[in-house]
């Protein structure tokens, strides 16, 4: 009788833990001036954690990125204008590696050869009014060459990438 109880409690907890880490399936995240649809995240190319759950890690990625490119773009958008992203691939920098047992977690290594790279469609709406639109696919090759301030943001890489995108193609038409 215990073993039953016992195996009806451990099923029951397992469920609920894999039921938090079940993630949205289009997430679409908002920040000012951006709206980000991150198109069926679980095909993306490379989101792995290393470390940390893995729905939340997603979260925190796309909220990241999303406050941080409202960040860049807002002062150069009109009052009644929104940027609206739809992200159909995410490749983060560096690659996820298993630590065989050295530490509880895997490590992300960020070398030269596993670039950042992120493709999606944009549009640029005043009001209801598109005014422009397009497609990227976009890879920063020379991620680790660019002199920074000190930036220990878990996803600096993307942001820079991002932040200028938008400067040499989206502000100029502005």
């Amino acid at each position: 009788m215990k073993i039953r109880h016992l195996l009806l409690v451990s099923a029951l907890a397992s469920g609920s833990v894999l039921a938090a880490d079940k993630a949205d399936e289009n997430p679409v995240t908002e920040s000012g001036k951006v709206k980000i649809e991150w198109q069926s995240p679980k095909d993306f190319r490379d989101i792995k954690s290393a470390g940390e759950l893995q729905s939340r890690y997603e979260k925190r990625l796309f909220d990241t990125l999303t406050k941080a490119l409202d960040k860049d773009v807002s002062s150069s958008l009109k009052d009644n204008q929104k940027l609206e992203l739809t992200v159909t691939d995410v490749d983060l920098a560096g690659d996820v590696r298993p630590t065989f047992g050295a530490t509880a977690n895997d490590i992300r290594v960020v070398k030269n050869v596993y670039p950042p790279k992120i493709s999606f469609s944009y549009r640029l709406m005043e009001g209801d009014q598109l005014v422009i639109a397009g497609d990227e696919k976009l890879t920063d090759m020379q991620f680790l060459d660019h002199v920074d301030r000190i930036n220990s943001d878990s996803f600096r890489y993307e942001e820079r990438m991002l932040k200028d995108w938008f400067q040499k193609t989206l502000k100029p038409k502005l």
